[in-house]
């Protein structure tokens, strides 16, 4: 089967290359409805990656937050149209202790292999998940959140059970979305977003309090924290932590950075902290998103405040419109795809 993959081929150049697809014995074809840029896209698209990582994974179709329907499945079981949200890890084994996202011989769309932006989707049957009660621009941010179901799924085993206070670091669309599930999922606990930037802050209207990182907080004591803020400002995020949380308490880390993070070991030490890295997220914790945005309207609204633009995709130049606007978007931009 000929396909068309929109694919990166330097930064900030999307070029469409045909390729022949050779459909699976699992496989199933379906047709993206909706797509959503995430930051590691963005950083593939500005070029902000190390140079070596670029050589070696260009060209490359873009996107692993996608919803789609189904065209067609050669098995017949699964009928045409039906509404599915796409995962875009793809593991080749399974393991007893490891998780799915964690396995190094897993691979996942739009990092080394291409992402959604194609024409139409060959994919296992078993990475996709059907939905019914979602609205397709709110169902693409199933992805988002199933990487804080996955974080949540970790801290439950690991962390103590005193989770009086909560503490979440980042005012992004990670932070954001993991907010809700926190605040859903604990709701008898106090949960606190610290943020760097107030109009960002007030998104979350539904945290028990909001701060910023330069505020004075040195009285304030949390039990457990998550750090969603990455890049170069981790440094001063989880030593904010480590200075505010309890004996024994559990960090949570989700921020992704291209570089070493120096941060105050004495003190983990003499407290006693457990650091918990997260990543990425696996068939279970889509699930679980799914069933919940299915049966609580009030968290599919709450999620769908973060989509700061809606961009309807026909050409190429639409695509690079829609990337060029998200570097000025306060959170979420979303392509509905009509190529």
């Amino acid at each position: 089967m000929i396909n068309q993959s929109y694919r990166l081929t330097s930064p900030r150049v999307i070029k469409a290359e045909l390729i022949d697809e050779k459909l699976k014995p699992n496989d199933i074809i379906v047709r993206p409805k909706y797509l959503s840029i995430c930051a590691a896209d963005m950083r593939y698209y500005t070029g902000n990656r190390d140079k070596n990582a670029l050589k070696k994974k260009l060209p490359m179709a873009l996107i692993h937050e996608a919803v789609g329907q189904v065209i067609y499945d050669p098995k017949g079981k699964i009928q045409k149209g039906t509404k599915v949200v796409l995962i875009p890890n793809t593991p080749i084994e399974k393991d007893e202790i490891v998780k799915e996202n964690y396995l190094r011989s897993s691979s996942f769309k739009s990092s080394g292999i291409d992402g959604f932006m194609q024409s139409v989707v060959c994919i296992d049957r078993n990475r996709v998940i059907p939905y019914e009660n979602i609205e397709e621009r709110t169902a693409v941010l199933l992805e988002l959140m199933s990487v804080g179901m996955n974080a949540i799924d970790k801290f439950e085993k690991i962390s103590h059970k005193r989770r009086d206070v909560i503490g979440l670091w980042g005012d992004g669309n990670v932070g954001y979305a993991l907010a809700v599930l926190l605040k859903k999922i604990y709701p008898d606990s106090k949960l606190i977003v610290f943020g760097a930037i107030k109009e960002k802050l007030d998104y979350f209207s539904f945290a028990d309090e909001t701060y910023l990182v330069s505020d004075d907080v040195s009285d304030i004591k949390i039990d457990h924290a998550f750090e969603c803020v990455g890049g170069r400002y981790s440094e001063d995020a989880i030593n904010q932590i480590i200075d505010l949380i309890n004996p024994e308490g559990t960090i949570s880390l989700m921020g992704v950075s291209e570089n070493h993070v120096p941060i105050n070991t004495r003190m983990i030490l003499e407290k006693g902290l457990t650091l918990v890295g997260n990543s990425r997220s696996g068939y279970e914790d889509f699930k679980k998103c799914v069933d919940l945005l299915e049966n609580n309207k009030k968290v599919a609204r709450t999620m769908s405040k973060i989509i700061s633009d809606e961009v309807v995709v026909h050409t190429i130049q639409d695509m690079k419109n829609a990337f060029d606007k998200d570097s000025n978007n306060a959170f979420k931009t979303i392509m509905k795809w009509e190529i």
